[in-house]
């Protein structure tokens, strides 16, 4: 099968400055594809070669299996894009952008528009200039997906959406999913990718690091868990408990050596060995929080990158004024 999108050897250079460089990369049809890395990354710059909004220095492109330069037009007719930074004709109202736009595309199902506005809460009636940044991103949305195309280039589409829309945003691109559409997602946020993405490719510095199929990297996911115990517990304790690959001691608290005591353990993978371990002891409170993209990339792929990957399994230290030692 033709992939929604190709890229070899694909190199955008800003003079002295970084964009892309030799990206290979392969989308397949029919899939919610995540392109997921730090801000600055190169995601954006990425999508613009893509969309022949800016030409790339080397290499070569596709998208469905045209051409990025010389079939662009092509391109954008079976392409819906929401790009990072919106820019709408501020006297318009919602419904003279989107009636815009609808013209553009040659024509869209009236219908279907005025269920993308209630699905996703947006007041079409007021002008763009007396809109929020989340209701602009509504708009933004609803004109990529009003016209069902072949493909959809979302360039983090749920920044500035509140939770409720956020939601109904996924269930619309499970939607586009099962209709056959392919979602090309760019995100810096790797819980957004994990919850609706298939795949997931991981950029940095402009570099490709590693495409992951999302239920592979759902089974080395790497957690923080905070524990107050009623009574105070060494971190040796959990030396050798499967998954756990690092253990810090709070040490204002531990040196007391009466009442509670704090430990944070760092988990990967599976959390049933730790927490079965965690059940030998009198739990006050646990907290659990998702790694942000940076710690991912360097707990993953920090070896290939030069830099230190994940501690060593049973690693120990100890926390004191907020320094590890």
């Amino acid at each position: 099968m033709t992939a929604a999108i190709l890229t070899q050897r694909l190199t955008k250079s800003y003079g002295k400055q970084r964009g892309i460089v030799d990206l290979d990369l392969e989308v397949p049809p029919g899939r919610v594809f995540g392109f997921l890395g730090p801000n600055g990354a190169g995601k954006s710059t990425t999508i613009r070669v893509l969309l022949d909004l800016i030409r790339p220095t080397t290499g070569h492109a596709s998208v469905l299996g045209l051409d990025c330069r010389r079939d662009s037009l092509a391109i954008r007719r079976r392409t819906g894009y929401l790009p990072g930074e919106l820019s709408f004709y501020p006297r318009l109202s919602g419904h003279e952008t989107l009636r815009y736009f609808a013209n553009l595309r040659g024509g869209v199902q009236r219908g279907y528009v005025d269920d993308l506005c209630r699905r996703l809460d947006f007041d079409a009636g007021r002008r763009v200039a007396d809109l929020s940044t989340g209701n602009k991103r509504k708009l933004g949305l609803i004109q990529a997906f009003m016209h069902r195309p072949d493909l959809l280039i979302l360039d983090e589409p749920t920044s500035g959406l509140d939770p409720l829309v956020q939601h109904e945003f996924y269930h619309l691109v499970r939607e586009a999913r099962e209709a056959g559409q392919t979602v090309f997602l760019s995100s810096h946020v790797l819980p957004e990718a994990q919850r609706v993405c298939d795949m997931v490719a991981f950029v940095r510095e402009g570099t490709l690091v590693a495409i992951e199929d999302v239920g592979a990297l759902a089974g080395r996911a790497i957690r923080e868990i905070e524990v107050t115990f009623a009574a105070p517990v060494p971190a040796a304790a959990f030396l050798g408990v499967s998954g756990v690959t690092a253990v810090v001691e709070n040490g204002a608290e531990a040196s007391r050596g009466a009442g509670s005591s704090t430990l944070r353990l760092t988990v990967s993978g599976s959390l049933d060995a730790a927490v079965k371990k965690l059940a030998q002891f009198e739990v006050v409170t646990m907290t659990s929080r998702e790694p942000d993209l940076e710690d991912v990339f360097l707990a993953l792929y920090g070896d290939r990158m030069g830099h230190a990957g994940p501690a060593a399994p049973g690693a120990v230290g100890k926390e004191d004024a907020g320094h590890v030692a």
